[in-house]
């Protein structure tokens, strides 16, 4: 009978226990969700920010050599190019992360734990 009483008040103090570490720890932090519009805003300033910089490093060049149009030019389709570029690689970025998340497509073939066999 006393192991019985011991094993119950055991069982008493690791609920009391759970509750209180329940209690003690903080709620989980959510999830990091991008809305669309925060991703296409992010884009939008990417290829305006390439487009700036390679404007401002062009038209500084040209004041200082005195051959204003040609690296105004050069450097902002360079910016332009860059922006571009860094726009599809955050595009690829929430793609894979959205890809994975996805739920698979109607009439795609499912395997199972066999190997489809």
């Amino acid at each position: 009978m006393a192991e019985r009483d011991e094993l119950e008040r055991l069982r008493a103090l690791e609920e009391r226990i759970a509750k209180a570490r329940s209690a003690l720890e903080p709620p989980p932090a959510p999830k990091d969700h991008h809305s669309m519009a925060q991703i296409g805003w992010r884009m939008v300033i990417e290829l305006v920010s390439g487009l700036a910089i390679g404007a401002a490093f062009g038209y500084g060049l040209d004041v200082l050599f005195g051959t204003l149009p040609l690296f105004l030019v050069l450097l902002t389709l360079l910016g332009f190019a860059a922006g571009v570029q860094t726009m599809l690689r955050t595009a690829r970025e929430f793609g894979q992360n959205d890809h994975d998340k996805a739920p698979p497509q109607a009439g795609a073939e499912q395997r199972d734990d066999d190997g489809g066999r």
